[in-house]
């Protein structure tokens, strides 16, 4: 009797894991630039990407920084030396946990440095 008490709990907690975990993709967008090109030369310098990220505690209170799009087209044009990037696309994805979640946007694009 005592292994199947056992049994049945651990196929009760097992299906509570697989109920509160998943993961969800948001479509983003895409952008010619992530800053008007107007009338400025520019040097094309290399393909990039970076993430911007959220952790959460029980999917509510934040226990890192902030997620943003504006951070990650930052760090991808930092990542390569450049002021900005063409070719911009953006998607989001959130993973959900039993105990945290975590929000995460991703950008792509071309680095580019501006002529002085």
């Amino acid at each position: 009797m005592n292994l199947r008490v056992n049994a049945m709990t651990g196929c009760l907690v097992g299906l509570f894991a697989f109920l509160f975990a998943g993961c969800a993709t948001m479509p983003g967008g895409i952008a010619a630039s992530s800053t008007p090109l107007e009338g400025r030369k520019y040097t094309v310098l290399q393909r990039t990407s970076a993430t911007s990220n959220c952790i959460r505690l029980l999917g509510i209170l934040p226990i890192s920084g902030s997620n943003s799009t504006r951070s990650a087209i930052d760090k991808a044009a930092n990542y390569v030396g450049g002021d900005a990037l063409i070719d911009v696309t953006v998607e989001g994805f959130n993973q959900y946990w039993i105990l945290f979640s975590r929000d995460v946007t991703y950008v792509e694009g071309i680095g580019i440095r501006f002529d002085k």
